[in-house]
């Protein structure tokens, strides 16, 4: 039984692999093993943004809506693959929380998802939202609110929980991010949850899904582990050779040796055979 739970593959020629660890900022061209990518206090010149997709132009018979998914949604399949929320989620809430990119807020500060600055650095902009002349951040590129993006849900411990659903249940994190605090209006769900489903945005998640080789259960169902008979083991936070070792009788040197790994070294949402 495959579990798919929060991974982090880039796409092209390499691989990055994150987890949240500690607090401390490193930036490198390709993030190690346990690396945090923390942007609390920076700016985007930061290394991490520059490999974020780039907006395409959309033709001129589209709605606006259809418009603004032509041009951000390979960028949110992208993010998907490295970060691993799902595409349908980041586009509805783009959609949403920019107004098809037409908000007042967005076309000031190119700030598609309404993150505010908390501890930002970089450029900021002042808008009325909850309270009046709140902080947001500003971006010089619509595409890097989508990497601020990303790292925001994957670095808040807050969450982390929404990382433990099926990478296609788009239902259950779009619950979960009105759950974890990322919005106050209690129709957050249903409306991230209509834009998707109107505009087929979960055929995005599939492709994804389908590029990456996985295979995940059925929609809206949250991932259970079949320790029962399990041929594969899906890598989550905090697992290492040895635990996954011990909790399938089966020895460290066997479990390199059927997943022909070189080293210890495994990443969240790394497939491991187990026979």
């Amino acid at each position: 039984m495959i579990q798919l739970k929060k991974f982090t593959f880039l796409i092209l020629t390499s691989i990055f692999l994150f987890s949240c660890g500690s607090k401390k900022k490193i930036y490198t061209t390709t993030p190690k093993p346990n690396q945090n990518i923390q942007i609390e206090g920076e700016t985007e010149n930061s290394e991490v943004y520059q490999s974020v997709g780039k907006v395409k132009k959309a033709p001129k018979n589209l709605s606006l809506t259809e418009s603004y998914i032509y041009q951000f949604s390979g960028i949110a399949k992208q993010e998907m693959k490295l970060y691993g929320i799902p595409a349908s989620i980041t586009l509805a809430q783009g959609i949403l929380e920019s107004g098809n990119g037409q908000g007042k807020l967005t076309k000031r500060s190119n700030n598609h998802f309404g993150i505010k600055c908390n501890g930002w650095k970089g450029a900021k902009v002042y808008h009325d939202d909850d309270e009046a002349q709140e902080c947001f951040r500003k971006y010089t590129h619509a595409e890097y609110s989508y990497r601020d993006h990303s790292i925001f849900l994957f670095n808040r411990s807050r969450y982390a929980f929404l990382f433990d659903y099926q990478i296609v249940d788009y239902k259950s994190w779009a619950k979960g991010l009105k759950k974890a605090g990322y919005a106050t209006d209690p129709k957050y769900p249903k409306k991230l949850i209509g834009i998707i489903e109107k505009y087929r945005l979960y055929e995005y998640d599939d492709e994804v899904v389908k590029a990456l080789g996985l295979k995940p259960k059925a929609r809206h169902n949250k991932e259970k582990q079949d320790k029962t008979n399990p041929e594969i083991h899906i890598v989550k936070k905090g697992d290492t050779l040895y635990k996954i070792s011990n909790l399938y009788g089966i020895s460290v040197e066997k479990l390199k040796s059927i997943n022909n790994l070189d080293n210890n070294i495994i990443s969240i949402g790394q497939s491991l055979k187990l026979k």
